[in-house]
């Protein structure tokens, strides 16, 4: 599995959510990260299910990721 950083920007690629981007706000073990983006709630989500832009933002657990 690849492993995505804290602040990687990425798209969602299933769920209700899919073609919105988020931010990784931390990694929670090999297979799940915590995200956050305009229209996606906090939460945890599987790795396998975000595409990565290739993007890098400072993002931080207390303030929420400001997306455009």
């Amino acid at each position: 599995m690849k492993a995505i950083d804290k602040g990687v920007v990425c798209i969602k690629t299933t769920g209700k959510e899919a073609g919105k981007k988020v931010v990784v706000l931390e990694a929670i073990d090999r297979n799940f990260v915590m995200i956050e983006g305009k229209g996606v709630k906090k939460r945890k989500c599987n790795i396998a299910h975000l595409f990565p832009t290739g993007e890098k933002i400072g993002a931080s657990k207390k303030e929420p990721a400001k997306l455009e």
